[in-house]
Order: structure tokens, then sequence, then C-alpha cells
């Protein structure tokens, strides 16, 4: 069965997997376009490593299905995972092999990969000049790194990702970000889990919201920030700016920040209110737009605070 959208690369529809009583993922729907990175992003027991590993294929759902690349995977996951790449939490590696050798027994599960191929990934990745060195020796960011490389050698359009930021310092999260950004650049498609907001608005351009087995929003993440977009400003005298402006039937609301005034007005607005604010001789040392914040968001759909906020 094929996708309508062809920059459609992973759909679910309708996706559920109940274990006895608890039900794990819950009519779940999600659509991940070509070329770009989807952070799936929920606090921990949200449902998204039962949701990866449903796409994958490693657990049955009990109710929906996926499609990748325009493929069913009722009928097509074969033909699907030899487009897809994937790095799974707590993912094994041999630890007394070399970077090279890992990668070599990983290259083993495909035909097409070749010697040329495995330098070409751990050039990408930045371990050309640790390749020859054993996997106990690597950092916890580089062989996250080396799990990413395994993923590409048979170069897959679609990459996997669940919680790869995990146990990462800072240095190391960033590193793994400017990867993933350059993959995006390239034209694959990533598909991120993670609980860490902050990384996932750096990383990703669409986000997915999920809380207990449930997607609560789908959208980009410039589009979520533009929600919480308002006119921030300080005024000669905010007692009285404040009564003038609640008074504007335009103006959704206005709240105190640090000394600022921030109104819930359409940005277009400016000049109105600028105006509506000098008619009571109340003059402005400042007005600028407030861009709106994914936490904020976040924070408004679940109710909960985020981690890596």
């Amino acid at each position: 069965m094929a996708t309508a959208d062809p920059d459609v690369v992973l759909r679910t529809v309708g996706l559920s997997k109940r274990y006895r009583r608890l039900l794990a993922v819950q009519d779940l729907s999600l659509e991940v376009r070509r070329g770009r990175v989807y952070g799936f992003l929920g606090p921990n027991g949200a449902g998204k490593t039962t949701t990866i590993s449903i796409i994958l294929g490693l657990i049955a759902p009990s109710g929906g299905h996926v499609e990748m690349h325009g493929l069913d995977t009722r009928t097509h996951l074969s033909e699907a995972l030899h487009r897809t790449g994937a790095i799974l939490e707590g993912q094994a590696y041999y630890p007394d092999l070399t970077a090279y050798d890992n990668l070599r027994v990983w290259a083993a599960l495909s035909e097409s990969v070749t010697a040329a191929r495995i330098d070409e990934v751990l050039e990408l990745v930045g371990l050309r000049d640790r390749a020859r060195d054993k996997m106990r020796t690597y950092s916890q960011g580089m062989k996250q790194r080396l799990l990413l490389a395994g993923s590409l050698l048979h170069d897959p359009e679609l990459i996997v990702l669940d919680e790869p930021t995990n146990g990462l310092d800072p240095a190391g999260m960033r590193e793994f970000r400017n990867l993933i950004r350059e993959l995006a650049k390239t034209g694959k498609t990533v598909f991120v889990s993670s609980h860490l907001l902050g990384e996932v608005e750096q990383m990703c351009d669409d986000v997915g919201i999920v809380k207990e087995g449930r997607l609560l929003t789908e959208e980009s993440v410039s589009a979520l920030r533009r929600r919480g977009e308002a006119l921030e400003l300080r005024v000669t005298d905010v007692e009285r700016a404040v009564q003038v402006l609640e008074a504007l039937d335009w103006v959704a609301g206005v709240t105190r920040a640090d000394g600022r005034l921030v109104v819930d007005a359409p940005l277009e607005r400016a000049a109105d209110l600028s105006r509506a604010l000098a008619e009571q001789h109340i003059y402005l040392h400042e007005l600028r737009r407030r861009e709106g914040s994914l936490e904020e968001f976040f924070l408004e759909v679940t109710g909960d605070a985020p981690a890596g906020a």
C-alpha cells in the first residue's frame, strides 16, 4: 500500500500497543517528511521506545499499521528496512574490537557495503583517526557516533534514533546534534526520540509531542514558536500602560516580566499599540517582538515540566 504523498517517508496510522492492562501506545498517527529532522518528544514512559520498536518491526502492534518509503510494513517490512538505518537505546557493540572491526561485523549483514564505504562513514562521523582503537577506549559520545556510522553503512534514506544523546555530556550532545543536522542537509530523513526538550528544539525541524502513548500535537518547531509570539515593551508608566492596553479589544492579555510588559496582541498592531499609549502620554523606551518557546508550548499541552529545558 503506497502513501498518497511521496514526500512522506514515515507514517503511522492509528498505531496502538497494549500490554495486558497497560495501553502503551494509543491511536498514534504521525507523518515524517523527506529531508526533515523529526523530534518525537515526550517524558520517559510516554511510549516513544514502544513506537520505535513497532516502526522497526521488532514488536507487533495491537492495532494500526506503519508505512515507510510508501510501503506498508505489514507486507513489505524487509524491503522498507533495507532503506532504513537505526540506533536503539542500549544497542550493543564489541568493546574489545576496534571501531573499524565493529563496522566490518555490521557490514557483513549487508552485501553491498565495501571497505571504502566503511572509511567514508568513519570520516563522516569524525572517527577516521581513531578507527584502529578498541571500542572500550572510546568516550560515550564517540561510541554513539560509531553506532551512527554503523546505521549509515548501507546509505539509508531514513534514520531512526531512540534517545541518541542519553548519557552524553554537553560537548557530546553538541557534536551529535551537529551530525544530525549535517545528515539532513544531504537529504537524509531523521526520526529522533528524546525527552530533552532543549535538544529537540535545537536539532529538529518538526516535532510530535507524545504523552501516555497519545500524540498530543505535531507541527514544525518554527510554527510552534510563532504560537507564543507577543509584543514586549518598556514604558514610562507601567501601571497606567497596563490599564490602557487591557482596554484595547484586540489585546488578549498583558503580563509583567522583569520590568517589561508582555502584550498578547498581533505583531502587525505594534504601531497601533504605540499610538494608544502615546495618546495617554505614556511613551515607549523599547518595543520588540517576543518569540515564543517550545518549552512554553510543551507546558501548555502536557502540563508537565520538560527535561533539558
